[in-house]
């Protein structure tokens, strides 16, 4: 009796020394200083979900403002929408960057700048709506002529750029989207996509607007109600359901075998948020999107000029700097805390499923995490060879 108490005891002051331990050796890790251009224009909640989880990769991997040597804030140390409490208030600022700073200070001073998104706020999601349409008002939102100058002062310096989902489309205007394209070496179909668990109206957050589009297209009433993936242009909608159009319903992105040695990045992993279709050019394409379409589902997508794979993370192919994600990668609302923890991601057993290859946990952890742990690395590594 008294040698299982004993045991019992040893094994609870293991599993409570463990965190401390981890906490300590985060605390002592070696400090990584980098300048950080962070851009996130979509903000309608005090939880940051648009950025949060790169923020908690740099925070756990010791990344730390040059200036200062602390860690970078989720909650303030960003460009773009920042609502302010009391919440009930609806009181929210726009820091944005001046010409100076987007053609001179910033491009100088900092080492990588990120768009994680630039669709923005619209008034329907500022006040609540219980019906909000497609498109409203914009509190915020676009990305805009001062975003692409430093876009440009950034690559002209071999700065490290990401750019993530949206920059293309609505509300960003057709010179700004063009100039973009034009730069990146990147040419956008004109087709965004997202994966919904049911195609049922009644379904939690479902946009209705998509039904009121349908029946304006086909002339015919929404019936789906399985899940599947829907596909928008302008004023067009696809809708491919589970069983008709596809075989699986949930987006997968398959990743090139060196990326995955080199980064460590799972080689399969399902994803549900927006993307968009693109065309790489000569950029050079890290993982693609696929669809597991039916033969009739090929047809439909080759009579709209796309296909059921497409590119979802491309690298300009010279410098290597310059990385845009076809999909909302940042939208992930991990636990902050946890971030001050080295080694966290070796507890798989509580993080996600191993064996569940559709659990969406699996997407930070084996894919988005080492992804961005990779480009940043080689990234730093670099700049600190020079120095």
């Amino acid at each position: 009796m008294k040698k299982a108490l004993l045991i019992v005891v040893i094994i609870l002051a293991v599993l409570l020394a463990l965190p401390v331990i981890n906490l300590l050796r985060w605390t002592f890790q070696t400090k990584k200083p980098i300048g950080l251009i962070l851009v996130d224009k979509t903000v309608p909640r005090v939880d940051r979900e648009k950025h949060k989880s790169f923020y908690w990769i740099m925070t756990n991997n010791r990344y730390v403002k040059k200036e200062k040597k602390t860690s970078y804030s989720y909650v303030k140390d960003y460009y773009g929408f920042h609502p302010t409490r009391p919440l009930k208030e609806k009181q929210y600022n726009n820091v944005r960057y001046n010409m100076t700073e987007a053609l001179r200070e910033l491009p100088e001073s900092k080492d990588a700048v990120y768009f994680t998104d630039t669709y923005g706020v619209l008034v329907s999601d500022w006040y609540f709506a219980l019906n909000p349409p497609r498109r409203s008002r914009k509190l915020e939102g676009a990305l805009n002529g001062m975003d692409n100058n430093l876009i440009k002062e950034m690559k002209d310096r071999n700065k490290l750029i990401l750019i993530e989902y949206n920059a293309f489309d609505w509300p960003t205007g057709e010179f700004e989207s063009y100039t973009l394209q034009n730069r990146l070496g990147i040419k956008w179909s004109g087709w965004t996509g997202k994966y919904f668990a049911s195609l049922d109206t009644t379904s939690k957050n479902f946009p209705l607007w998509m039904t009121a589009m349908y029946r304006k297209q086909y002339k015919k009433p929404w019936t789906f109600n399985k899940p599947g993936v829907i596909l928008l242009k302008d004023k067009a909608i696809l809708v491919m359901e589970e069983g008709t159009l596809l075989t699986k319903p949930m987006p997968v992105i398959v990743t090139d075998s060196a990326c995955c040695e080199k980064w460590d990045l799972a080689k399969t992993v399902t994803f549900d948020q927006w993307f968009d279709i693109i065309d790489p050019l000569e950029n050079t394409v890290i993982s693609k999107f696929k669809l597991a379409t039916t033969p009739f589902a090929d047809s439909l997508l080759a009579e709209n000029g796309i296909s059921g794979e497409f590119p979802a993370v491309v690298m300009d192919p010279v410098a290597k700097r310059t990385f845009y994600f076809s999909g909302d990668f940042c939208h992930t609302n991990i636990p902050y805390w946890t971030s001050r923890f080295m080694g966290v991601d070796k507890m798989k057993v509580l993080l996600y499923s191993a064996k569940k290859e559709d659990d969406l946990r699996r997407f930070f952890w084996l894919y988005y995490k080492p992804l961005i742990e990779g480009i940043f690395g080689d990234y730093y590594t670099e700049i600190k060879a020079k120095k």
